[in-house]
């Protein structure tokens, strides 16, 4: 039998009443939006909030973190109570199955293998997740990192994947003499005016710089990251010095351009 959810306004909520909410939403009298809506539709709401979630992490803010895990669980239950209409699946549901994955994944904790270092934990981890997966060789594990992770993601992890079989350098300095070779290509093939063949290029460059940041225990989306919100910082800063002397941007020589970035980079 069905429950239905009676609404009434109070002064705390459970996820309990947010399925209910999401089940009135979605109801026969609920809102024209949300009953229109596929998982399709919703995908990149997922993604949106996913990101607004790592951002609020990012700068440690509680209060952001409350509210961005909020609109990030609110998905989740979108896509629940869309998959419970056709009987497919329900939050139980899911909450069913990563119970048991965690209890299945930490048989260090649930069964008696012997586990003392995180390193032996992620080790076990893999191993149950690979056996859970039918993923029997090395290529099944590369295959398996999702297309739709960003690009800098995707490539760290097929990388370290790739290094438990050995296919790997041996150390920075050879990421680094990749990286030249990779270059020295990419300038030849821009040279030769062969687009189709730079752009290729460009991805081994951008692929060995990734590798790189492997090496060294950075992650590589986080150092871009880093590196873009420091340019913004130094536009600004850079716009802000031209305007103080009456100038815009777009009407100042390279030259000039210059010499305000190295005024911004002195002082961000």
């Amino acid at each position: 039998m069905v429950q239905v959810y009676i609404w009434e306004e109070k002064e705390s909520y459970s996820v309990e009443d947010l399925v209910g909410i999401m089940q009135l939403l979605r109801g026969e009298n609920g809102c024209p939006w949300d009953k229109e809506q596929t998982h399709t539709s919703i995908r990149n709401n997922l993604l949106e909030e996913a990101y607004e979630t790592a951002d609020a992490i990012d700068r440690l803010d509680d209060a952001d973190m409350t509210e961005e895990l909020g609109d990030l669980l609110l998905q989740i239950v979108f896509h629940c109570q869309m998959a419970s209409e056709r009987d497919a699946y329900d939050l139980n549901k899911v909450a069913d199955g990563i119970c048991k994955k965690l209890v299945y994944r930490h048989p260090h904790i649930f069964s008696n293998v012997v586990a003392n270092t995180s390193d032996e934990v992620l080790d076990n981890w893999d191993k149950l997740k690979n056996k859970e997966k039918h993923m029997e060789n090395y290529s099944d594990t590369l295959k398996a990192v999702p297309h739709s992770f960003p690009a800098c993601i995707r490539a760290q992890k097929v990388q370290k994947r790739a290094s438990k079989a050995g296919y790997d350098f041996k150390s920075a300095k050879d990421t680094i003499l990749k990286i030249e070779e990779e270059l020295a290509e990419l300038k030849q093939a821009i040279a030769e005016n062969n687009i189709k063949s730079a752009s290729s290029e460009l991805g081994d460059l951008l692929f060995s710089v990734i590798n790189t940041a492997r090496f060294l225990k950075v992650d590589a989306e986080q150092c871009l990251s880093t590196t873009t919100e420091r340019f913004i910082n130094r536009f600004s800063k850079a716009e802000q010095l031209a305007i103080e002397q009456n100038q815009d941007l777009s009407d100042l020589s390279d030259y000039e351009l210059d010499f305000l970035w190295q005024q911004a980079k002195k002082l961000i």
